[in-house]
């Protein structure tokens, strides 16, 4: 198994070009990014994905994010795929809703679908480009109807004017007529004529025959007239302008007016109580028509007509032509609402109607007829039997015709039949309705419907047929809420025995169990908090439920809980007597450690004995180490404010850190090694102060080390002879103080311990291992006194660590340009391989000190060469000695390799002849995995 997977791992490796087999995981990352850019197959990434996951996960995110790219591009194809199909559908009808299209735009951009691709995006676009044309018809049905307004107007100003003036201008009005008729029909002629609004089309058929009538009219008027005008027997025509006019032409009088007859007298008393009548009748409909009530505004339209069929004939011209008027617009008013009340309704109704899905059923297996009547009939009864399976959805009743009407209630073949019958056919299973939602989400959606109809049903008349339909599918729907709430309550009576079995276990448990048996009160509150646990997941019940049940919860947990509580208030009561205790230590003057660590194991001790809720607890741990805290803080204040005054050396300290900083910043090289040896010199200097007072001693102490033997001082009197005194003699450096230890090696002497004094009393800091005088020697070993002070004083901790961060940073940063120095070497000198130019190869400083001159040399040499010879041997020469990884296909011959040089006692190993290897390998031709495979090698071997 472990061999086959490594071939799989050998093979995926040659696949994704190296990927398993880079050293780092920047490079397998960069080797997966080129191969995810060739556009592999899915089940390449997956199966890499699943090997490389295991070895970096850095590299394999770049795999898990294209799969999941590719699974979200499949998934968005899919939703494209329904939204498109659905587009198409509302753009084959005949008759396309604009409020649909533009449903169609919203759903399909909350569902995720990519509008701006295909096929959405020209699915968009038609439905765009369709409801646009269908609003550019509507708006042009409007200027149709205003053209036929004004056609009419120039027609009946027409009649104002002379008949003269009226046939010069006919043949103006017999081009503009047919004009009108010709765009209208064009109208009419439009595909997207079916689906404009429903109010469109009779008002263009009405201004269409209003139009007609008029221009017909006229016409026989201008024909009578002409005709009148030649013959002055013919009759005038019906225009009272032009027959007056003909009629004077004729010689004849004016004809006068027939006087309008006069209405009788009425009583104004009855006339006023009419006036009032027909008055509250018209202020009340045009306050519904106003508002938009349609049901309100069709019964103040009834009671004004009846109020005007009762005193019509009493009011006034004016009221009367307002009433009419008023009628008018509510008759207008609940046309539209009847229309949008419908529309409105038979969206509920396909509302209700979809809370149930179609699914169509598994259709059965044909079996085969077998000559046998028994053995056909048992593979088609089970045919039948698997499409009415309960697997599908179906029930026993749509089950039920299916095996009635299966191929085994049909005769069986006739024996002496020569040929096999064909498979009987099997009927296709009915399909099956499942509900779309859950118990409450369909509660939830079927409560909102018929709110919604409700609601319909205030703005407009009813409609039995589709309330009808309505409520049928609402009423199929509610069995899925019926079936939710039996379920609801089934489950609500088990958690109701459940509570109630929980409360007489709490109990019978804390009648059982007054205290810890052993005294272990983490073991008691852990059942406390168990049993609570249990009354929190011990289900759903309604609020009544709850309500009843809670305070004898409370009751019984309050009972088990009482010694608990009881113990935490002893608790509380001995850790606040801890925190004066505390307070006290802090407030002393001197502080005493070995008092505040008992003081705080008590307190460790009393809180693991009795546990406390988490939130008092750390108020009161707060509480007990704030005084304690305080006074460590006093005595770091007055320890850090003693050390404060900065001295001299100090300052200097921080001002070369500073300039480290500052170099290091600037990234030069030389810049900061010259830093650094400033902060060194600065760390070694001595401050003047500190000189002063060390230099004044030193005469006196020379002279009490030279001995007896030296010549006396010079008196006072010689300073004043101009004689300068004699120089002191250098001191040697002192010796860096490094650690020692004892020598422990096998048959080592081990140093000998001096005798204690006889006679002398017992002293614990006798001689000896674990004596005071043994620790005291110890501690003045190798050390010297003067040496220390010859170092000068000691660092303040803001210079030390000053100085200290800016080493580290200053060395990091040398690291850093050491190992960009080494690439770009690098680099230069696999280009000098590659051009065969000795001239490229990096200088030695460029190399650094790991490459020798002679090796250097060795390698030009080779560049100078032609081309030629065998470099494997050598790259695993080279692979051994950096310790760096071989290539896959390469590992079987390093390991032979490393045998053959197992028995090679007397050579070179690969760690001494690498710079020899080296030039081997440029000796021969240049190739990119040669390259890659030196290139690794070296970084590690000029590192060292």
């Amino acid at each position: 198994m472990s061999s086959l997977r490594t071939h799989d791992t050998q093979a995926l490796d040659a696949l994704t070009g190296g990927a398993f087999s880079a050293p780092t995981s920047g490079e397998r990352a960069a080797r997966v990014r080129e191969w995810l850019a060739r556009e592999p197959s899915a089940e390449q990434m997956q199966e890499v994905f699943r090997e490389l996951s295991a070895r970096d996960k850095g590299a394999a995110r770049l795999l898990r994010e294209k799969l999941d790219e590719l699974r979200r591009a499949k998934g968005q194809e899919a939703i494209a795929a329904e939204w498109a199909e659905k587009g198409r559908g509302l753009l084959s009808q005949p008759r396309l809703n604009i409020a649909d299209a533009m449903a169609w735009q919203r759903d399909a951009a909350k569902a995720g679908a990519p509008l701006s691709r295909e096929p959405l995006a020209t699915v968009k676009s038609e439905l765009a480009e369709r409801v646009r044309g269908i609003e550019d018809l509507q708006n042009r049905v409007q200027v149709q109807r205003e053209a036929a307004v004004l056609l009419a107007q120039r027609i009946e100003v027409l009649s104002t004017k002379s008949w003269e003036d009226a046939q010069a201008a006919v043949d103006a009005l017999r081009v503009d007529v047919p004009q009108w008729h010709s765009q209208a029909q064009e109208l009419l002629d439009d595909p997207n004529w079916a689906s404009v609004d429903t109010k469109f089309p009779p008002l263009l058929e009405a201004s269409r025959g209003q139009l007609q009538v008029v221009w017909d009219a006229f016409q026989n008027a201008l024909t009578q007239a002409i005709a009148a005008a030649d013959d002055a027997s013919a009759p005038l025509p019906p225009v009272p302008v032009w027959a007056d006019e003909l009629r004077q032409a004729r010689g004849l009088p004016a004809e006068a007016a027939p006087p309008k007859p006069a209405k009788p007298k009425v009583d104004p008393e009855l006339r006023a109580q009419a006036n009032k009548a027909v008055g509250d009748a018209l202020a009340r409909l045009e306050q519904e028509v106003g508002q938009g009530h349609g049901k309100a505004s069709a019964g103040a339209a009834n009671a004004l007509r009846n109020a005007l069929k009762e005193h019509g004939k009493l009011v006034d011209d004016k009221l009367e032509a307002q009433a009419h008027a008023a009628l008018g617009a509510a008759t207008e008013l609940e046309g539209w609402q009847r229309w949008r009340a419908d529309q409105l309704r038979q969206e509920l109704v396909a509302k209700a109607e979809a809370l149930f899905e179609t699914v169509p059923a598994r259709p059965a297996r044909a079996a085969a007829a077998k000559p046998a009547a028994s053995d056909a009939a048992a593979p088609e009864v089970e045919a039948s039997a698997e499409a009415a399976s309960p697997a599908e959805g179906v029930t026993a009743q749509e089950a039920a015709p299916v095996q009635e009407s299966g191929p085994a209630q049909e005769a069986a073949p006739a024996p002496d039949t020569a040929a096999a019958p064909a498979a009987a056919p099997v009927p296709a299973p009915a399909p099956v309705r499942k509900p779309r939602y859950g118990g409450r989400k369909m509660q939830e959606t079927l409560r909102s419907l018929r709110d919604q109809w409700k609601q319909v049903d205030q703005g407009g008349p009813p409609n039995h047929a589709l309330w009808k339909r309505f409520d049928e599918a609402c009423n199929e729907a509610y069995k899925v809420v019926q079936e939710w709430l039996d379920k609801v309550k089934s489950e609500a009576a088990e958690h109701r025995a459940a509570r109630i079995a929980l409360i007489e276990e709490v109990k019978a448990w804390a009648a059982a169990n007054a205290g810890p048996q052993n005294g272990d009160w983490k073991a008691f509150n852990r059942a406390i908090h168990q049993f609570s646990d249990r009354w929190r997941e011990a289900g759903h019940l309604s609020e009544k439920a709850f309500a009843e049940l809670q305070p004898q919860w409370k009751e019984a947990i309050g009972q088990a809980a009482a010694p608990l509580d009881q113990a935490q208030k002893q608790s509380i009561e001995r850790r606040q007597a801890l925190i004066e205790e505390a307070k006290q230590l802090g407030e002393a003057p001197s502080l005493r450690i070995d008092a505040v660590k008992a003081l705080q194991q008590r307190w460790q001790g009393e809180a693991q004995a009795v546990p406390l809720d988490r939130k008092q607890e750390q108020k009161l741990w707060d509480a007990f180490r704030k005084p304690i805290d305080e006074a460590f803080n006093r005595k770091t204040a007055e320890r850090e404010k003693a050390a404060s005054a900065m001295s001299a050396r100090d300052r200097a300290v921080l001002e070369a850190s500073k300039a480290v900083e500052e170099a290091t910043a600037s990234g030069d090289a030389q810049k900061i090694r010259a830093a650094m040896a400033a902060l060194e010199h600065a760390l070694r200097a001595r401050d003047d102060a500190a000189a002063s007072v060390g230099a004044a001693p030193a005469p006196a102490a020379a002279a009490s080390t030279e001995g007896a033997g030296d010549a006396p001082a010079e008196p006072a009197g010689a300073e004043g002879e101009g004689e300068a005194p004699a120089p002191a003699p250098a001191k040697a450096p002192p010796k860096p103080v490094v650690a020692m230890r004892g020598d422990d090696r096998p048959g080592a002497r081990r140093p000998e311990v001096a005798a204690p004094a006889r006679g002398g009393r017992f002293d614990s800091r006798r001689p000896g291992p674990g004596g005071r005088d043994a620790r005291d020697d110890r501690r003045g070993f190798g050390r010297d006194r003067d040496d220390r002070e010859e170092r000068g004083p000691r660092l303040s901790d803001a210079a030390f660590r000053a100085q200290r961060d800016a080493v580290e940073h200053a060395q990091a940063t040398l690291r850093k340009l050491a190992a960009q120095a080494h690439g770009e070497a690098l680099t230069q000198l696999m280009a000098a391989w590659e051009q065969r130019s000795a001239e490229q190869v990096p200088s030695h400083q460029e190399l650094g000190r790991g490459v020798s001159p002679q090796v250097r040399q060795g390698w030009t040499q080779a560049l100078d060469r032609p081309a030629g010879g065998d470099a494997s041997e050598a790259l695993l020469r080279l692979e051994i000695a950096a310790d760096v990884p071989t290539p896959a296909e390469q590992i079987q011959a390093r390991r032979a390799l490393q045998l053959q040089l197992l028995t090679r006692r007397n050579d070179p190993s690969p760690q001494e002849t690498w710079g020899a290897d080296v030039a081997k390998v440029l000796a021969t031709g240049y190739e990119a995995g040669a390259a890659r495979r030196v290139q690794n090698a070296l970084k590690a071997l000029l590192r060292k």
